[in-house]
């Protein structure tokens, strides 16, 4: 066996043991190839099945605002500043956002993140009250826990959700400090960081990951993770860019597929205990090769259609997550039918 692959096993066996991982100790598993990243998947799941179990952590999302949002992400076709042909809409209604939580329940969804576009919001704003009205109503009729993805907040628009049953707040912090004046320029990281500590303040989880494939470093997705690690956030969401025309990262080259599963199973390294999802991006970047990510350290998914692309669908989910050998029972309330499987 080589120098490389015993380094690999020791710092599973490390992390396995209850360690914490340096940068240092991350950085040499950057350089597997080959059979080594086979290694490092196979391990990245021994570590998932002992600290977060069998579990699979199903999240959907509602897209309840979309397009014309002032900011300017170099990935988001919803950006003003792009010009990508996306069609938005307004706020949708309660009834509208309520029917299709019901939905995504009845699909196998736990949880159902209700999001906007926009910088964000202080919890004045009307359209930040029908929102509120919207949780409360979906808390009514499921049995979903509850999570928002809505900008940047206040410590009393986190207060004023978390009230309302909102259990998990999403605000992604995209990619590492050091490389986020490349991808946005409109708003600071410290307005995120800041959410995310009002977030916690409130008493919500925190779901907080990143876009790889940027143009980023493997490096700064490292930092990114220890800064993650730092905040204590609870899950993270990894999307893989998919270069939308229109946008200033359009014609980004897209990262090999054993990259791509090799920085999951690294980050499982760096956060043993937390929930580590696929998001965006994994139906074009990995294709037939999306269930290794899911031996391979992943321990959730973003089920369902994404805030401006298509999924692959739910019954391939589910038969995906079928065949790998999780459980895919709906737990719908009395009352909602649930799909069979």
């Amino acid at each position: 066996m080589d120098k490389l692959a015993n380094q690999i096993i020791d710092t599973a066996d490390y992390v396995l043991a209850g360690g914490r991982i340096t940068y240092d100790q991350a950085a040499v598993l950057l350089a597997a190839t080959g059979s080594n990243v086979i290694l490092l998947l196979a391990l990245a799941n021994k570590i998932r099945e002992k600290f977060v179990g069998d579990k699979m952590d199903l999240c959907a999302v509602i897209s309840a605002k979309a397009g014309r949002c002032s900011e300017d992400c170099a990935f988001c076709a919803q950006s003003v500043h792009s010009e990508a042909q996306f069609k938005g809409h307004g706020l949708l209604s309660i009834d509208q956002i309520v029917a299709q939580a019901v939905e995504h329940e009845r699909n196998g969804a736990q949880r159902c993140d209700i999001a906007t576009c926009g910088l964000g919001y202080t919890g004045h704003e009307d359209e930040f009250k029908a929102i509120l009205a919207a949780f409360s109503a979906i808390k009514e009729k499921t049995n979903l826990k509850l999570c928002a993805c809505l900008g940047t907040l206040t410590p009393k628009a986190a207060q004023l959700l978390a009230s309302c049953g909102v259990e998990r707040y999403n605000i992604n912090l995209e990619t590492a400090p050091s490389y986020f004046p490349r991808v946005v320029t409109s708003h600071d990281y410290t307005l995120r960081l800041d959410t995310i500590k009002w977030a916690q303040a409130a008493g919500m989880e925190v779901c907080s990951g990143m876009i790889i494939g940027l143009g980023e470093t493997p490096q700064q997705r490292l930092e990114h993770a220890f800064l993650l690690r730092e905040l204590d956030v609870d899950a993270v969401p990894i999307n893989i860019l998919m270069p939308v025309p229109g946008t200033r990262l359009k014609g980004a080259k897209p990262l090999p597929e054993m990259e791509i599963l090799k920085t999951f199973a690294i980050m499982r390294f760096i956060l043993p205990q937390k929930n580590i999802r696929f998001a965006a991006g994994r139906e074009i970047n990995l294709g037939p090769l999306q269930p290794l990510g899911l031996i391979g350290g992943l321990n959730g998914m973003l089920i369902g259609n994404y805030l401006t692309k298509t999924g692959q669908g739910i019954d391939e989910d589910m038969a995906m997550l079928r065949g790998l050998g999780y459980s895919v029972e709906p737990q719908s309330p009395d009352g909602v039918a649930p799909r069979a499987w």
